[in-house]
């Protein structure tokens, strides 16, 4: 066993493990693979029928290619096949239709679609129902989107799987006090703003960056068209 790297609860340090971890639970409580369980409960559902770990081989062909951007090589198709690698992390842009098909992880790994994702939203919107589907209890929700991490970071708080603007402190530029977020690998993002009945999705295919912020000014343009 590794020694703790601080007492629990003194500090904050962004991790995968706790989120794997939950994954662990839910197959252990349930008697189901991670997998069945999130296609069982929570893709079949919510109508996610775009939405998987490993793609089935007849929709390969609608996975979107993936880019790399460097400022000194500029916008860059990632080949089929190849390993990127960054410093000890090593990812390729064909994992989810080549190799085993044995990692089914609870931090992240999904394909989906811009409508899977928006139903997933509109789920957490609507506080754990779609279309007279309930999921989440609204006190869970509630749970899941308050700041869990207060007084241990002062750029941003954290929920149960979300970023969360619990302070106007975390507001850089236009949202709402009680919005939250979070993003995907291959650069998408996504706000749910329950004070202004929104959701906002952004969707792109790129990993690295660069630095770019196409993401923050496309969710910046959905706040720039309320007008009321």
């Amino acid at each position: 066993m590794l020694a703790l790297e601080f007492e629990p609860d003194s500090k904050y340090q962004y991790s995968n493990a706790g989120i794997n971890t939950a994954g662990r639970i839910i197959e252990v409580v349930s008697g189901l693979p991670y997998e069945k369980f999130m296609d069982q409960r929570l893709f079949k559902p919510l109508g996610m029928k775009d939405t998987y770990f490993y793609l089935p081989e007849y929709k390969v062909a609608r996975l979107a290619p993936a880019y790399s951007y460097y400022p000194d090589k500029g916008l860059q198709l990632i080949p089929e096949g190849k390993i990127m690698t960054e410093g000890s992390f090593s990812y390729s842009s064909d994992y989810p239709y080549r190799g085993p098909r044995t990692y089914f992880s609870g931090g992240g790994g999904l394909c989906s679609t811009t409508e899977d994702y928006y139903r997933f939203c509109q789920m957490m919107l609507n506080k754990g129902d779609l279309n007279g589907v309930r999921l989440l209890s609204r006190k869970s929700v509630e749970l899941m989107t308050q700041n869990h991490v207060q007084g241990k970071l002062d750029d941003m708080g954290y929920g149960l799987g979300f970023g969360v603007n619990s302070d106007a402190k975390y507001l850089t530029e236009l949202g709402s006090i009680g919005g939250y977020y979070w993003g995907g690998f291959y650069y998408t993002a996504f706000v749910i703003d329950p004070k202004e009945d929104m959701i906002a999705i952004f969707m792109g295919q790129l990993h690295p960056t660069g630095g770019l912020n196409l993401d923050a000014k496309v969710i910046r343009l959905a706040y720039q068209a309320i007008t009321d």
